[in-house]
């Protein structure tokens, strides 16, 4: 059937346009430009349904109803994609504000804060564990993937 190509190539090719481009001013200005189509073709679907059900012939759908459903499920595939995508970005967007943040108002340990030197045994034990955490903190610091 016509329909079937014509549903999977706007599903591939919403999905490839959007995560190829998201975030940049030309899907911005693709978004709402196929929001504008959309409002459009809905008000003519309302005034004139016999158009609709002429389209879902021609393309190999039974009824107008429809070819309306699976425009809507294609519709709510795309808002879906773009608002995890935007949610996803946002989220990258806080933890680098707050990373920023927590940087700029770090404050160095008085002198009079500071811990007590331990010795011996426990000394060499607890330097280890210094250079473990040092190490894993440096690590997260550095991997793009942590948000956190």
């Amino acid at each position: 059937m016509l329909i079937q190509f014509l549903l999977i190539a706007a599903v591939v090719v919403l999905l490839v346009f959007f995560l190829k481009n998201h975030g940049t001013t030309k899907t911005a200005a693709g978004v709402k430009i196929g929001f504008l189509l959309f409002l459009v073709l809905a008000v003519i679907a309302v005034l004139r349904p016999v158009e609709v059900s002429k389209l879902a012939e021609l393309v190999g759908v039974g009824r107008g109803t429809d070819l309306l459903l699976y425009a809507l499920i294609v519709a709510f595939g795309f808002q879906t994609i773009n608002t995890y995508l935007r949610f996803k970005e946002l989220e990258l967007r806080y933890a680098r504000l707050a990373r920023a943040i927590a940087l700029r108002n770090a404050e160095p340990p008085a002198h009079g804060d500071a811990p007590a030197p331990v010795t011996g045994a426990a000394a060499q034990g607890v330097a280890a564990e210094g250079l473990v955490a040092e190490r894993v903190t440096a690590e997260r610091v550095d991997d793009p993937a942590h948000t956190a």
